[in-house]
């Protein structure tokens, strides 16, 4: 069993029970429009609040235990939410695209070989013009616990081709292990 389907047999850190902060404050704010794709959308709390802001939204992530959470929550909720199982490295496969895909801590887990290829799926799912955002661990974050941290040169490294930065600033990703949350970058990226 890998690590993340092992997590979701209990209740991870990361799954706090709703919506982050920040992407409730992104969706309030009219810049999450249209057709959503969470990725690695975990037990879906994310996907869920946008799904009951009216937007078509589709959740995937590679933990079959988190999907199967995810998919309770969604009959419970009376939301019609579609959540997948699939690999981030795989999201070709959806067959459809996207106005607005969101990530909540799922960036900042991917080795460095493997970020291309999430990058390569996520513009093939994404339509031109649609934007990411990116909940991330940032470097100023001291380390000790949880995952890898991201600068901005990496981000802005790994975006150079075929997408444009429209912002990336501090942000607080939220667990329930750490009551003030943790350091994060929120980032804005336009598929060009």
């Amino acid at each position: 069993m890998d690590f993340f389907e092992e997590a979701y047999h209990n209740t991870p850190p990361w799954d706090i029970g709703r919506s982050q902060r920040e992407f409730v404050r992104l969706e309030e704010s009219g810049k999450i429009s249209g057709d959503v794709l969470d990725v690695g959308c975990g037990t879906g709390d994310n996907a869920l609040f946008l799904a009951g802001r009216g937007h078509d939204v589709w959740g995937v992530d590679s933990a079959p235990a988190a999907i199967e959470i995810a998919r309770r929550k969604a009959e419970e909720r009376g939301l019609a939410v579609t959540f997948l199982v699939k690999d981030a490295l795989n999201l070709r496969e959806i067959g459809r695209t996207f106005d607005t895909a969101i990530d909540s801590g799922l960036f900042h887990t991917l080795s460095d070989p493997d970020r291309p290829c999430f990058i390569q799926n996520l513009s093939e799912v994404l339509k031109p013009g649609g934007i990411y955002f990116m909940l991330a661990f940032s470097e100023l974050e001291p380390g000790g616990y949880g995952p890898r941290r991201i600068t901005k040169k990496e981000i802005q490294a790994a975006f150079s081709d075929g997408w444009r930065i429209n912002e990336i600033r501090a942000a607080v990703f939220e667990s329930r292990t750490r009551p003030e949350g943790s350091r994060a970058w929120l980032s804005s990226i336009t598929r060009v």
